[in-house]
């Protein structure tokens, strides 16, 4: 893959089966075009945990999470506002790392350890500002303040790690916390681009994952990882080699933004790590990363990895030696069908993770780009997802089911309860389930609505951006493109799963004058089309939308498909 290549292609597989692993990039330029074979359906690979998810979810009912994302940065970014629970935002004036002024944001409503000082975490900041990029809030002029280049103070620069920390003055020894701040911050980067000293710090952090993935060569059984000094190390903590996924992830953007080959190499050595685990090692957040990374490769590098397995383990629930029970829930707790939220399924019955429940969404929905086999999966599972999601809220949620419903009203509905549980952590609700959070058990100062929490709300933005309704309730349009940072995107791709018994008609929006392609049944749904589209969606069946210039040709290139247009061509 040669970096000049800038426009990206569709992935559609004639069989949903991969190339064999090549020690090289593979060069489209060497290789001939022919007539398109059209028609061939990519098979689909069913994922046991999702099938056993409903179909439509009960009682339905799918927010409007655009306008979600908007209120939230508009509550919680408001510097002048004075209530019970705001202000929720601070200046930090100790300039760590870097010299200027930055800010804070509360992990949760009234946190007794927060509100001035460096005291602040950046997987709750730099998840605001992302997802508020994401719907389309220009955080570089707001309120006169430039908010991706005021997340920089995050950066290890004084502690000589050179990557992003989860706080501007030192490190967890918890190893996703040193991680995902680095994704979050290079999604706000590729939002945001050209923020002055940025690039600086993305090849820093890039470099210092290259280096680590070297050192640590297929062995990423460690808990944290000192990036200063090269060196894991073990505690209590359950080994995270998903790890390997953040890094993949991360140095595979690097790849796409900068163009060096040793990102491109380290990134495949990182999957690889994944790949060739035998048996899941999903810690908290990061493992889903490393399914986009592998399908990613497979589409692009003639790689063999087994995505199938990477998102069964996503799924299941960790059984290993290490953090037990984590995955994704499965099945209708009390009224409510809870299929789909990510967290433990056993830590009380299940414990489900707001935060989290967002986030997997980020690296999974672009996943299916380049492996369409997975597009009823995630279809089923999103929708399933999403409509639960809604159950955070103390709004959407009725009042016997919630731990605070005196506070419901407290944030206008706008932040959520950190989790959901099956059975009530405190022993004082029987209800099931319970929304609740942990706020109060970090520290006897936390008040009750310490539960409302700003830090698992914040990443409310990737479903802002990805999800949206149709004409036909229960089928949902997924934007394939809206997190799929840093790759390159010439054509609009949206994925669209049909939950009922017989076949729906859907109108389809077109962002400009299109021939639709169908990368699953690999056939055009409606061509020559530039306002609606009528396209109909087989019976528990998805379809992934690829609006392809209208009289763009399509040719064969190896086992994909390729749309070819004035010399330009899509892989």
């Amino acid at each position: 893959m040669k970096p000049v290549l800038t426009v990206l292609f569709v992935a559609v597989a004639l069989s949903g089966a991969c190339c064999q692993r090549v020690s090289q990039p593979v060069d489209p330029e060497g290789m001939e075009l022919g007539p398109a074979i059209l028609g061939i359906p990519v098979t689909q690979v069913s994922i046991p945990r999702i099938e056993s998810m409903p179909n439509l979810p009960s009682p339905y009912k799918m927010l409007d999470w655009r306008q979600k994302a908007l209120d939230y940065d508009a509550y919680v970014f408001d510097w002048n506002a004075s209530d019970q629970v705001r202000p929720l935002i601070w200046l930090d004036e100790q300039r760590r790392n870097v010299d200027q002024v930055t800010f804070g944001l509360k992990t949760t409503v009234n946190d007794s350890r927060q509100g001035s000082g460096g005291s602040h975490e950046a997987i709750n900041t730099m998840a605001a500002v992302m997802g508020a990029g994401l719907v389309g809030i220009d955080k570089t002029s707001q309120d006169g303040y430039n908010y991706p280049k005021m997340l920089q103070n995050y950066c290890g620069i004084r502690n000589l790690w050179g990557i992003m920390l989860n706080g501007t003055s030192g490190f967890g020894k918890d190893w996703w916390y040193n991680v995902l701040p680095n994704l979050l911050y290079y999604g706000v980067c590729d939002i945001f681009p050209g923020v002055d000293g940025a690039e600086e710090i993305q090849r820093s952090i890039a470099d210092q994952f290259a280096e680590a993935d070297e050192t640590l060569g297929d062995d990423y059984a460690y808990s944290w990882y000192n990036y200063a000094t090269d060196k894991g190390s073990n505690s209590n903590i359950p080994r995270q080699q998903d790890a390997a996924a953040g890094h993949a992830y991360v140095l595979l953007q690097a790849y796409h933004k900068f163009g060096d080959e040793r990102y491109l190499e380290r990134a495949l050595h990182a999957t690889s790590v994944i790949n060739n685990l035998t048996e899941s090692r999903f810690y908290e957040i990061l493992l889903p990363f490393g399914a986009y990374t592998a399908a990613y490769f497979n589409a692009t590098q003639g790689t063999a990895y087994d995505v199938a397995k990477i998102i069964r383990w996503t799924f299941d629930g960790n059984r290993s030696n290490g953090r037990n029970g984590w995955g994704v829930i499965v099945g209708t707790w009390g009224p409510y069908d809870v299929s789909g939220l990510q967290g433990s399924i056993t830590d009380g019955g299940g414990y489900a993770f707001q935060m989290n429940s967002y986030e997997m969404a980020w690296p999974l929905v672009p996943m299916v780009k380049y492996a369409p086999q997975f597009a009823k999966a995630i279809g089923k599972w999103m929708l399933n997802n999403a409509n639960a999601s809604r159950l955070f809220f103390p709004g959407e949620i009725d009042d016997e089911y919630q731990f605070l419903p005196e506070m419901k009203t407290l944030t206008n509905n706008i932040i959520g309860y950190e989790g959901l549980r099956k059975t009530d952590r405190y022993g004082k609700k029987s209800a099931v389930p319970i929304a609740e959070g942990d706020g109060p058990a970090w520290t006897s100062a936390n008040p009750p609505e310490t539960m409302f929490s700003l830090y698992s709300t914040s990443p409310v933005g990737i479903f802002g951006a990805i999800v949206s309704t149709t004409n036909v309730e229960g089928i949902l349009s997924l934007d394939c493109n809206a997190t799929d940072f840093y790759a390159p995107k010439p054509y609009p791709v949206h994925l669209l799963y049909n939950p009922f018994t017989e076949a729906k008609t859907v109108c389809y929006y077109p962002s400009a004058k299109s021939d639709l392609f169908d990368a699953v049944s690999r056939n055009y749904l409606a061509q020559n089309v530039s306002e609606i589209a009528s396209i109909t969606i087989p019976a528990d069946s998805a379809v992934l939308v690829v609006e392809l210039p209208a009289g763009a040709e399509l040719n064969s290139w190896g086992s994909r498909l390729v749309a070819e247009q004035k010399n330009v061509i899509a892989w």
